[in-house]
């Protein structure tokens, strides 16, 4: 594929700043277009290509691969063989007999409104200004009221080929104009050089902008509710810790979620208002915002103080009715040729007083589908401050919602990782094996929390492994009971719960019986032996108010069978959590819950606590210097081979990954092999 440095350069530049607020568009949302003269490759000659964002891309991320290119005069040789609006979606196959070259990404539906436009330059974007006067009751009006005929009204239409031939001939029949407001939907502009486009888009956006805060209502959303507003901040988020779980475990009933939780000043404001309960009932409008949040949310119909145990009864009761209300709604729309409903489930839950929950298949999504909705309550309010919010018919969300091309962009989707969806917390994740066990898991699709006592390397480790959308640290000394509910806690907060429990914190101090002072021992018994206790207990409670089953690893030692020389302390409080093991597996299990064991010989590169002089005495003890310890260890063992933090992480996988779905109770040796220390 060609690259014309001038056109796409201009064009990512501008997709990055246009992509950059989420007022101006949504994350994956909206599309750019430039055009300019390229050569075919097979004659040499000079032909008219145009770039364009490609499907599933995004504005503020995207790259020149991201970029579908055109030859724009076969693409305007479409509107010579459009079959008719009713068979329009044939025309985005249509669209790959236009490409220029190999490589690029593919086309998406809106395609045809960038290229049928004379416009060198096209954006097409989804302000949460300009979707307000969208998705006005009276949007055509105001549109005239607030631009003339600087910017036209193009009534609700479906994204397609149609589409852009109707903004072509407004285009055409109208040189003034720069742009229209799409009903329902958004707006497009247009000009001749990328600055030119831009700055046309942003004008809209402004004066948008302008006209609503200058001429809209003070209280759109009506007078506050007695009882329904924000509960003071330590009580909202502690309440929103509790609830998680349970809303996470219904928002999974018919495939796993993982959530985000947001109670910003507008969502609280909102659900604090008189007219929460008919606007949500209304759903969102624009095609960006349902795709992701589904027509509508699941809204807590309780006063924001009312008792815990209440409101989750009534979460129950209102979702089985929202899933009774979704399948009747795909019923009510579905064709012969309808993909199948896809789950019932929400994925917006809000609860007045505390904030809203939102729900995805990984981080990412969950919070982008919190976004999405923050941005439809944006629009809502402008819309209702000066006219009445009017979105487009049920019917014709349903036809988007499952569209046939919307089917297939999601079939284009990678395979799931084994772990997606799942959300882990390893303690001592910090260093060493919970570092290795928290990289792992990681890659392989769980979200993270990172929990240490060491701030720092809890943050270093988090970030090591990504965004806030797969990872967050957690300061945690899981002697503490209450830091260890903390940390449970923020799990919910970040991703909705826990599924996967890592138990790693641990230290170790190696002397003899009659040296070991009852410091010694307390110290080492309460990191392993109670701290693992603490931690267990905090997590199965999350884990079985969400419902969604889980897993619990000790990270335990050879030590724990295996009766090693100087080692009281040490040995005694991994043989305590060695029986922990198999005490919690036969409690949980009525839960779906499994708890197991992995049992390493000495982990001497990469340990914190070989680090931290463990290393040092034990070296002592078997008469080796201590950087030859760790060959020692391996001389010892079976294979020869010494164990490494990632061995470790594996076999944690192996018991979690899915392929051991019927295994609980039982300790996986990961030393090389050692005899001595073969489970009995």
């Amino acid at each position: 594929m060609g690259r014309m440095s001038g056109p796409v350069e201009d064009l990512l530049a501008r997709s990055h700043r246009l992509g950059a607020d989420p007022r101006t568009t949504n994350y994956a949302g909206g599309n750019t277009s430039a055009k300019g003269t390229g050569t075919d490759p097979a004659t040499g000659e000079p032909v008219e290509l145009m770039w364009v964002k490609g499907s599933g891309g995004d504005l503020g991320t995207l790259t020149e691969r991201g970029l579908a290119v055109l030859r724009v005069d076969r693409l305007r040789g479409l509107r010579n063989v459009f079959p008719g609006v009713e068979r329009e979606d044939e025309m985005v196959a249509a669209f790959d007999f236009c490409r220029h070259g190999t490589g690029g990404a593919p086309p998406s539906i809106d395609t045809a409104m960038h290229g049928l436009l004379d416009a060198p330059h096209v954006d097409h974007l989804h302000p949460d200004a300009g979707i307000a006067i969208a998705a006005a009751a009276d949007g055509e009006a105001l549109t005239k009221q607030i631009f003339g005929d600087r910017v036209l009204w193009v009534p609700w239409r479906r994204p397609g080929f149609q589409l852009g031939l109707d903004i072509a001939a407004i285009a055409a029949e109208h040189p003034e104009a720069i742009g229209v407001i799409l009903g329902g939907h958004g707006i497009t502009a247009w000009g001749a050089t990328s600055d030119e486009c831009e700055a046309r888009s942003q004008e809209i956006i402004r004066r948008a902008q302008r006209f609503l805060d200058e001429r809209g209502t003070a209280e759109p959303f009506g007078p506050v509710r007695r009882g329904f507003e924000p509960l003071p901040t330590a009580e909202r988020r502690a309440r929103a810790a509790a609830l998680a779980p349970v809303i996470r475990g219904l928002a999974s009933t018919d495939r796993r979620q993982v959530g985000h939780f947001t109670d910003s000043d507008p969502v609280l404001d909102f659900l604090s208002r008189e007219k929460l309960g008919p606007l949500a009932a209304l759903g969102t409008s624009c095609p960006d915002h349902f795709l992701r949040t589904k027509v509508r949310p699941l809204v807590l119909d309780l006063p924001a103080d009312a008792p815990l145990g209440e409101a989750i009864d009534r979460l129950r009761e209102l979702h089985a009715e929202y899933r009774e209300d979704y399948a009747a709604y795909y019923r009510r729309h579905a064709e012969a040729d309808s993909p199948p409903m896809r789950g019932a489930d929400p994925a917006i839950v809000l609860v007045p007083g505390v904030g809203m929950f939102s729900f995805g298949a990984d981080g990412r999504t969950a919070r982008v589908a919190g976004e999405f909705y923050l941005n439809a309550i944006n629009v809502m309010r402008g819309a209702e401050s000066v006219s009445r919010y009017a979105p487009i018919p049920e019917a014709e969300k349903f036809r988007i919602e499952y569209w046939a091309l919307e089917e297939a962009k999601l079939a284009r989707l990678p395979k799931a990782k084994p772990l997606a969806g799942r959300v882990a917390l390893v303690t001592g994740g910090g260093s060493g094996i919970g570092r290795a066990v928290a990289h792992r898991l990681a890659a392989e699709g769980a979200c993270v929390v990172v929990a240490d006592r060491d701030a720092e390397s809890a943050e270093r480790v988090a970030g090591e492994l990504g965004s806030a959308d797969i990872a967050v640290p957690v300061t945690a000394d899981v002697t503490d009971a209450a830091a260890v509910r903390a940390a449970v806690d923020a799990a919910a907060l970040a991703f909705g719960g826990v599924d996967l429990v890592v138990n790693n914190a641990g230290l170790s101090v190696s002397k003899s019986l009659l040296e070991t002072t009852e410091a010694d021992w307390d110290i080492q018994h309460g990191v392993m032996a109670r701290g693992s206790f603490l931690v267990s207990q905090a997590a199965a409670r999350s884990m079985i108010a969400q419902r969604l089953g889980g897993d619990i690893v000790y990270v335990v030692s050879k030590n724990s069978v295996f009766a090693g020389p100087n080692n009281l302390a040490y040995g005694a409080a991994k043989a305590d959590q060695a029986h922990q093991v198999r005490l919690l597996a036969a409690e949980l299990g009525e839960h779906g819950i499994r708890v197991n064991g992995v049992n390493p010989d000495g982990v001497v590169r990469g340990s914190g606590i070989f680090a931290g002089g463990w290393g040092a005495q034990r070296a002592a003890v078997y008469g080796v210097p201590e950087e030859e310890l760790g060959a020692f260890y391996a001389g010892r063992t079976l294979l020869k081979r010494e164990v490494l933090p990632e061995h470790v992480a594996a076999a944690v996988f192996a018991l979690t990954g899915g392929e051991l779905s019927r295994t609980t109770g039982t300790h996986i040796p990961v030393d090389a092999g050692v005899p001595a220390a073969f489970p009995r």
